[in-house]
């Protein structure tokens, strides 16, 4: 058995024993020969995929992939009705496998150790969905990709973005068994990477036991002469008249490409993380009161390497100071006197929580990219910055670095950062407050029209809405924790064009793969046409305007600050096929501006 037929095991959509009827292979047709030129391009293809694979080998990213099953809908044409989460360390050094981050145990049910992590998705949609399944995707073929098992055929030119690619239609060899891909790659006219590929793994021997999933598979050049897998858009549909699901819709991202191997037991000992502030004190003597808050802030700080050492945590960046600005605004409204500022930071996961770390707010990639507007950023934020005025500090056992000397994959059981229902139901009452001191206080109806979005999707979403870290938007009975935002606010209502009440996944922020920094998206926003436009908390196809790496630009001598990084230049962009509104901006005059989205 092949590598290939090895590791797409996971891909096979168990759809019955059907190889008593099986189809008659179809007839071999020799393509069109290739010119000089495209032979060529297609030998260089193949000697890049090699590279690449092997480059790949010497990675251990973080695989994320959140799906959706879909069901049609009269109005929206089609609605998510359950969904799955999996996020894992990829390991391809001497097998291919996945280490899964386990999450806690819930009450509803939700997740079950770490086994739930390959458990079908739905009663209703008979299909399997494993971790190496949609890792595979990630390569065309490990082994055998080359002109000796496959044709090759031309089709056209194409830009992808600002890179110019040669496109060809790809199908494996007569009798080279089931697992090949078949479908379409682009490859850059330069040096030859294959840059996206698109299409599923087949056969040629008519067996229809064994099917594999559609996919859309991105590449970015994240390092020079490094075109590395970055997102994978999956896709599957049947047509039905049914209430049941009949297709689903997957998205996996990958990043971390720089990270160190997983922390062990024995090899975590020494955390070193890139932008670390030293926070020690002065020489003036330090009182009972800053002793106590130094120690929560070195549990704090511990916390926030730890969790940046794990891949789940961005490094710090520009849309921070977005973030930190919005959070500003409150803290300027109602007065607060603050003994030590409040930082922001961005949790790299899809699932939409909020929590607080010491005097740091964090907030989930997936719960930004949701939010329409400015003002539901600051109502979530008003709700970690209020547990942080009510002294619901960090647990500082975490102060004692030992506590942290555990693999990666155990990050979501051994961190306990949620706050209780008491302590939850108090910041409520106390965001409330903040909120409408702040120069947002007359727009509570977006709040309102944004937790009406939450309610509506809770029981079909579960995954999406369940926090593996911090804090859930929702109380156990479904209603939100800031109910008390919600007065006033219009009835929801999907034919009303004017009425953002949240947006698809992946709207406004994009992770470089290669060192886990978040950037806004440059997106201009598209019409709505109609209700279906709306795509609220969905899963969308995936485009990248393709960016040709360019070395990080130095700063000049006379102007830079003294042990300042160096700036990176940011990844391609990706575009998603929903209409977006701008991103987030601070609206207080007093505040420095955001950073300006990058080209």
């Amino acid at each position: 058995m092949s590598v290939r037929n090895m590791c797409t095991l996971g891909l096979a959509l168990l759809l019955g024993i059907a190889a008593a009827h099986a189809k008659k292979e179809s007839r071999y047709v020799a393509p069109v020969p290739l010119t000089p030129e495209q032979a060529a391009l297609v030998q260089k293809a193949v000697e890049r995929e090699k590279a690449t694979v092997k480059l790949i080998q010497k990675s251990t990213p973080v695989v994320q992939t959140y799906i959706q099953n879909m069901r049609p809908d009269p109005k929206l044409q089609t609605v998510p009705v359950s969904d799955q989460y999996i996020i894992a360390r990829v390991d391809f050094g001497k097998t291919f496998s996945a280490d899964p981050y386990e999450t806690k145990p819930k009450s509803k049910g939700f997740f079950k150790g770490s086994l739930k992590f390959l458990g079908d998705l739905t009663k209703s949609f008979s299909i399997s969905y494993s971790a190496t399944g949609f890792m595979d995707m990630m390569f065309l073929d490990p082994v055998s990709f080359d002109q000796q098992h496959y044709d090759f055929s031309y089709v056209r030119r194409d830009f992808l973005g600002g890179v110019r690619t040669l496109v060809f239609d790809v199908k494996p060899k007569p009798k080279e068994g089931s697992g090949r891909f078949f479908g379409r790659i682009w490859v850059e006219d330069q040096d030859g990477n294959i840059v996206r590929f698109n299409g599923s793994y087949t056969g040629n021997n008519g067996d229809q036991l064994a099917r594999y999933y559609h996919f859309d598979s991105w590449r970015l050049n994240v390092q020079p002469d490094a075109w590395l897998p970055t997102a994978i858009y999956v896709e599957e549909t049947e047509q039905s008249d049914t209430k049941k699901a009949t297709g689903f819709r997957a998205q996996t991202y990958f990043w971390g490409y720089s990270l160190k191997l997983p922390a062990r037991v024995t090899d975590s000992e020494s955390v070193q993380v890139e932008n670390a502030q030293d926070q020690s004190g002065q020489s003036q003597d330090v009182g009972p009161l800053q002793a106590q808050r130094q120690w929560v802030s070195q549990a704090e700080q511990n916390v926030l390497d730890r969790l940046t050492q794990a891949g789940l945590l961005a490094p710090p960046s520009d849309f921070d100071k977005v973030l930190e600005t919005v959070t500003n605004n409150i803290v300027i409204g109602s007065k607060l006197e603050l003994p030590d500022d409040i930082h922001c930071r961005v949790l790299l996961t899809t699932p939409l929580e909020s929590l607080s770390i010491g005097n740091t707010i964090l907030l989930s990639k997936g719960l930004i990219d949701v939010l329409p507007s400015e003002e539901d950023l600051a109502a979530v934020l008003s709700f970690q910055l209020a547990h942080i005025v009510l002294g619901h500090h960090i647990d500082t056992r975490y102060a004692f670095n030992d506590r942290l000397l555990f693999p990666d994959e155990a990050t979501f059981t051994k961190f306990n950062m949620n706050h209780s229902a008491i302590d939850n139901q108090a910041a409520a009452k106390k965001a409330v407050e903040l909120f409408n001191a702040s120069v947002y206080h007359d727009k509570g109806a977006s709040v309102g029209l944004f937790f009406q979005a939450v309610q509506m999707r809770e029981k079909q979403l579960p995954f999406l809405l369940t926090p593996r870290l911090g804090d859930s938007l929702i109380k156990a009975d479904g209603t939100p924790w800031l109910v008390g935002l919600t007065q006033g606010a219009p009835k929801l209502d999907m034919d009303n064009l004017t009425q953002i009440a949240a947006l698809p996944l992946n709207s406004h922020l994009k992770i470089d793969p290669w060192d886990d920094k978040v950037v806004q998206l440059n997106i201009k926003p598209a019409p709505l046409l109609n209700a279906r436009d709306k795509m609220q908390f969905e899963v969308t196809p995936i485009f990248y305007r393709l960016q040709r790496y360019q070395p990080p630009v130095q700063a000049a001598p006379a102007t830079a600050a003294a042990g300042a990084p160096a700036t990176t230049s940011a990844p391609a962009t990706a575009a998603p096929a929903a209409a977006a509104p701008a991103p987030p901006t601070p609206a207080d005059t007093n505040q420095a501006p955001p950073p300006a989205s990058p080209q």
